[in-house]
């Protein structure tokens, strides 16, 4: 019988070192979730970034061209 319960109390620090872990893991796992949300986030937003830069960057490059267009041809006889 007492074989039983060192057993039974073995089987139960087991268990609760075990809930332990998994509660931990489980807290490791949320937080990971936070960081990947806040990471999504972040490249969303260097995509939009990056979206008005390349539209500002056709801006100037179009104004450019039509600069040294006109460099070219100060009288406009295009």
């Amino acid at each position: 019988m007492q074989e039983i319960g060192e057993a039974v109390l073995a089987t139960t620090e087991t268990v609760e070192q075990l809930t332990g872990h998994m509660d931990t893991l489980a807290k490791q796992v949320q937080q990971q979730g936070y960081q990947i949300f806040a990471l999504s986030d972040t490249v969303q937003t260097l995509a939009e970034n990056q979206d008005a830069t390349l539209e500002r960057l056709a801006q100037l490059t179009d104004t450019l061209q039509r600069l040294v267009a006109a460099i070219e041809d100060p009288e406009g006889s295009a």
